[in-house]
């Protein structure tokens, strides 16, 4: 199984606040977003690690490049590019996740590590479907929510409430047939993630909804007191 890091975003509400940093190195618990995430991967014996960065962030690269040297068994395969956006970003990965399931996240995930290692055990047990992370913890601007039925299939995506209980946590685990549905969204112009989740269920493909007691986003300088208080309750 492979796993992909979604790390080429800009940060800019993050720059606006003050951290000079880019998104990817900002330290949670004594440890880079970055670096926490390919430690976790690894221990969920990832066979491949796809990152991509950002090229305007030279940091990030020469970080993930030592990663690469200090840690070899972490199998990393970097791609740096400037993208638009995450649907992009997830674009000149897809080439890395064609032969084998995979789970992708943006870098700014953070997770208790025990829901991550069920999430993917649930995930492997049949890699035939879609897997998402999903939690009914709500600290987003503009969350993504999740319509499932009593067995937790996945009947639609809202922008809205719309009585759901879930919203998506960011982290997919999918079949690398489901990268057809990228290519629909990227031949007609729809750029989001949440399109991409969307033209998953239009496109007939098993989806399930996997919760996670709560995974935060590192949007703001105040998400990482957040997320520190968070795990060290763990």
């Amino acid at each position: 199984m492979r796993f992909a890091i979604i790390a080429a975003g800009e940060g800019s509400r993050l720059a606006a606040e003050g951290l000079e940093i880019p998104k990817p190195l900002v330290r949670i618990a004594g440890e880079e977003l970055i670096l926490r995430l390919c430690r976790i991967f690894h221990a969920a014996k990832a066979d491949e690690i796809a990152v991509i960065v950002n090229q305007l962030h030279p940091e990030s690269e020469r970080f993930v490049r030592t990663l690469m040297e200090q840690h070899p068994e972490y199998r990393i395969r970097l791609v740096v590019k400037t993208t638009p956006g995450s649907m992009i970003s997830f674009s000149h990965l897809a080439p890395l996740l064609k032969d084998a399931p995979f789970c992708l996240t943006t870098v700014d995930t953070v997770f208790r590590e025990t829901d991550f290692f069920k999430y993917i055990e649930a995930f492997q047990a049949d890699p035939s479907q879609a897997l998402m992370a999903v939690t009914d913890f709500i600290d987003d601007e503009r969350p993504l929510y999740v319509g499932t039925d009593v067995q937790m299939n996945v009947t639609d995506f809202f922008d809205e409430p719309v009585s759901c209980k879930y919203i998506s946590g960011g982290i997919y685990c999918l079949h690398p047939s489901m990268l057809s549905s990228l290519e629909t969204c990227l031949r007609e112009k729809r750029l989001r993630m949440r399109e991409f989740q969307r033209q998953l269920i239009a496109d007939g493909f098993r989806v399930k909804a996997f919760p996670f007691e709560k995974i935060l986003d590192i949007d703001h300088v105040s998400d990482i007191q957040k997320a520190e208080s968070f795990l060290k309750s763990e």
